[in-house]
């Protein structure tokens, strides 16, 4: 059950913290990352975002707020009137229609909502993610917010996905870096230092399921289960992932 009307809601907070978080990471996230806050591209994309992000509150707030449209205490339809070409009638009995709750003749389109308590000129819906009815008064106004939301998505993804293709060649550059390093830190350590630097631990000798096997039961296939001494290297030396070419990678 939704409060009364302009009462803020846990749906409304939802709302308010989905549109806040898509804010937040677009301008602060994809924007930044991307064109950079201080680019004139970067500027005009946030200001751009920043705008639509500020019609969509304005609109919401108007769509909760705003009377979706009361019936008037004295209407009676007026059967005789010629501007009225159209007259709804019960289905049972022919009569017009009559609310019993609310004690009244219900105009055209009219419905009695059971969330709201009484009679929606043009009721739509009760939408409980604005605690509101859509009725004839914020018909237009919920329809824009949604407009306007649906711009603000598209507009947000494709912000998020320009960032997210800008960062690739980044992280193929520092992959090829630590390619050629040749210090490594022990087990522990370095799976400590990679998640500390928020990258994902490979162990410099895994060379993968065939390579690891050969290098412990040598390159002869046959006398993998012989008690015969056929392992590769010296002991002092081992081969390690960064000397496999990029094109061959382990398996």
């Amino acid at each position: 059950m939704g409060g009364r009307l302009g009462h803020l809601t846990l749906p409304i907070f939802s709302v308010l913290a989905a549109i806040g978080y898509v804010y937040y990471t677009t301008v602060f996230v994809a924007v930044s990352r991307w064109l950079g806050l201080s680019t004139a591209a970067g500027v005009a994309n946030a200001a751009a975002f920043t705008a639509l992000a500020a019609a969509c509150v304005a609109t919401y707030a108007a769509a909760v707020r705003r009377d979706p449209g009361r019936v008037p205490p004295d209407f009676v339809p007026d059967v005789e009137d010629a501007k009225s070409s159209v007259h709804e009638i019960k289905r049972k009995g022919g009569d017009l229609r009559y609310c019993q709750k609310c004690c009244h003749y219900k105009p055209p389109r009219a419905h009695h909502c059971r969330v709201c308590k009484r009679c929606v000129l043009k009721m739509d819906h009760h939408c409980i993610w604005i605690n509101n009815c859509v009725g004839h008064e914020n018909y237009k106004i919920f329809l824009v917010f949604v407009l306007y939301a649906v711009v603000a998505s598209f507009y947000s993804l494709i912000l998020i996905i320009g960032s997210v293709v800008h960062s690739v060649p980044k992280d193929e550059q520092s992959g090829s870096y630590s390619s050629r390093t040749s210090i490594y830190h022990e087990g522990v350590r370095a799976m400590w230092l990679a998640e500390k630097g928020g990258d994902l631990y490979h162990h410099p000798y895994d060379l993968g399921v065939y390579e690891n096997l050969i290098s412990v039961l040598g390159p002869n296939i046959f006398f993998w289960l012989c008690p015969v001494l056929n392992t590769v290297g010296n002991g002092l030396r081992f081969r390690t992932s960064y000397d496999i070419p990029i094109s061959t990678p382990p398996m």
